[in-house]
């Protein structure tokens, strides 16, 4: 596993992570997630021995990532699919990685066919997609069989039917009993893959906890639409229902669930057109858990057109 324990990081003047502590299991997908800032890479980073602490400490399998005798063979990460020498091919540069822990060509080739670069080894790395590169960079991460998978942004310029596939693979690595620990913005991928998530703010964690907690803690709406709005409400309110309307004949409700409305309407005898239960996307928890440690945030478009 990996534990971080009060962890802090300073450039100068800057504080880039502050008393940060979570544990990332094995058998799960840890989300790391988090504004622009908030001190993901650092914190990765220093997980890999690449920075040092100003406090507090990272361990992966029980020590500092640098004191394993094979670290490759304990942790795969990819922090910058971009670190390649574009003139070297794919197969070149995965075989220079497995040649610092023994391992040939035929490990290469594995990893390429396991990544579906199969057919793109011999091509130049300069030559890649960015998306292609992204592949190459997980591949050289697995290529030493780790049991831990490090990955800073694995879906970015990633087609749809690539993060469907990653998602797969992270997923599969999981279930392997692999330590899978991913930072990401794509809030829709990481409710779908992550069991669990991290999130920081300004360098602090503000949330650590499943992904089904996080999402079952968001108030949940139901959107009801029908020919009798006005009567529909009052029911609805009767029995304790907060009612918005939106529109003609559509109504947002809150307080009561999709199964007691439907009930009120078939004893009141009012015909209902569309019941959908709406919950809050985890972009929305995300949204909630970092407003006030947003470094950057746009004005709504109301509040531009009232600066104009």
């Amino acid at each position: 596993m990996i534990e971080v324990s009060h962890l802090s990081k300073k450039y100068r003047e800057t504080v880039a992570v502050d008393d940060v502590t979570f544990t990332v299991r094995p058998g799960l997908v840890t989300g790391f997630l988090g504004p622009n800032g908030a001190g993901k890479s650092t914190t990765m980073r220093v997980i890999l021995g690449l920075d040092r602490p100003t406090g507090g400490w990272a361990h992966v399998q029980g020590r500092p990532y640098t004191e394993h005798s094979s670290p490759i063979r304990t942790v795969g990460a990819m922090l910058d699919a971009g670190q390649v020498h574009p003139r070297r091919t794919a197969l070149a540069h995965l075989r220079s990685i497995g040649a610092t822990i023994g391992e040939g060509t035929g490990r290469a080739r594995e990893v390429l066919d396991q990544l579906g670069l199969r057919d793109q080894g011999r091509r130049r790395v300069g030559t890649f997609s960015l998306g292609m590169r992204q592949r190459l960079g997980i591949a050289a991460a697995l290529i030493g069989d780790p049991g831990v998978i490090v990955l800073d942004e694995p879906m970015n310029g990633l087609d749809p039917d690539g993060i469907i596939w990653v998602r797969a693979l992270l997923r599969h690595l999981a279930t392997e009993g692999r330590t899978v620990f991913v930072s990401s913005h794509l809030m829709g991928e990481m409710a779908q893959t992550a069991d669990r998530v991290v999130v920081v703010g300004q360098g602090r964690v503000v949330a650590d906890m499943s992904t089904e907690d996080l999402l079952s803690g968001q108030a949940a709406t139901v959107s009801v639409r029908g020919p009798e709005p006005e009567r529909l409400s009052e029911v609805i309110r009767a029995a304790g229902g907060v009612v918005e309307r939106e529109g003609a004949d559509n109504l947002t409700v809150r307080s009561i669930d999709s199964a007691h409305i439907a009930r009120l309407a078939l004893q009141h005898h009012l015909e209902v057109h569309e019941l959908v239960t709406q919950r809050r996307s985890l972009e929305d928890a995300f949204l909630e858990l970092t407003h006030d440690t947003t470094d950057y945030r746009a004005h709504s478009t109301t509040e531009t057109a009232a600066l104009t």
